[in-house]
């Protein structure tokens, strides 16, 4: 968990993956865990091969999904190989509704 002090207040964490992580299901595992979480936002494919994903709501629901997306395959049962994350946070937006991949 990050150093921030509440993890109830809304945050939004924009996450780039890289590694095999394009047609192995990543993206829908995503939606399902966010979905779990509570959460609003995407994930989607970039040209480059990375996954975006795009998450909004109570913040320590959104490091844990964070944290999820970075955790060795396993005991979560997440698909691909995660080579690396970079989280960048930002605030919530209104009108965001959902959980969709793209």
């Amino acid at each position: 968990m990050s150093t921030h002090e509440s993890t109830d207040e809304q945050a939004r964490a924009t996450i780039f993956v890289s590694g095999r992580v394009q047609g192995v299901g990543f993206r829908w595992w995503t939606r399902s865990r966010a979905l779990e979480l509570g959460l609003v936002g995407r994930a989607r494919n970039l040209d480059d091969g990375r996954v975006e994903i795009v998450a909004q709501g109570p913040r320590g629901d959104v490091e844990r999904l964070e944290e999820l997306v970075r955790e060795l395959p396993g005991g979560t049962g997440r698909p691909g190989r995660v080579t690396s994350c970079t989280t960048q946070w930002s605030e919530p937006r209104d009108g965001v509704t959902g959980f969709h991949e793209a």
